[in-house]
C-alpha cells in the first residue's frame, strides 16, 4: 500500500528511453528464436527494415508463422513471404487465445524470456564495448543453442570448435 505522502519509486534507467544507436553508444540488438529451438542474436546497425530483412530472409524459411509486438520494422513480413501475428504491449495485450482452447499461442514471451536471461547473464561484465559486444552475444547464442549448463557445456563447445 502506498503512503500518500511519499513520491512513488521510478525505474533508475541509466541510458535516455527509446531505440538504441550505435552513435548513442546503445547498440540495437535483434535477436529471433523459435519456441522450443534456436535463437540468432545480432548487434545491428540500426532498428530498419532494410537492415532486419536479410537476417531474417536468410534465417526463417518462407512460409513461417512470426510472432512480435507491434513496433512497425515488422510491418512488412507477409510481403516478405510469412505468416504474422501481433500483440499489442501498448494496449495491455502480452498473449492473446485466438482459437479459444484456453492457450494463449499468440505471445513473445520466448524471446521476452531469452532477453531476460541475457540482460543477467551481461550484467557482471559491466561496460563491454561496442567492438567486443558482438562476441558476447555470440557466445551467449551458442551457450543457449547447445542446452548445456556449466561443465557439461565444456565438452559441447570443445566438440564445436574442434568437430
Amino acid at each position: 500500500m502506498a503512503d500518500a505522502g511519499r513520491e512513488g519509486r521510478r525505474r533508475a534507467l541509466k541510458g535516455a528511453p527509446g531505440r538504441g544507436t550505435l552513435e548513442k553508444e546503445k547498440p540495437p540488438i535483434f535477436g529471433m528464436i523459435q519456441r522450443s529451438g534456436e535463437v540468432v542474436i545480432r548487434m545491428l546497425e540500426n532498428v530498419k527494415q532494410a537492415t532486419i530483412k536479410p537476417l531474417i530472409l536468410e534465417t526463417v524459411a518462407a512460409g513461417t508463422l512470426v510472432y512480435t509486438d507491434e513496433y512497425n520494422i515488422y510491418d512488412r513480413l507477409e510481403e516478405w513471404g510469412y505468416l504474422h501475428k501481433t500483440v499489442n504491449h501498448g494496449a495491455g495485450e502480452y498473449a492473446r487465445d485466438e482459437d479459444g482452447d484456453g492457450f494463449h499461442e499468440v505471445h513473445v514471451n520466448t524471446m521476452e524470456g531469452f532477453w531476460s536471461l541475457l540482460r543477467s547473464w551481461l550484467r557482471p561484465h559491466r561496460g563491454i564495448s561496442q567492438e567486443k559486444l558482438p562476441c558476447y552475444l555470440a557466445f551467449f547464442e551458442c551457450l543457449h543453442n547447445i542446452r548445456k549448463r556449466g561443465k557439461a557445456a565444456l565438452h559441447s563447445l570443445l566438440s564445436l570448435l574442434l568437430g
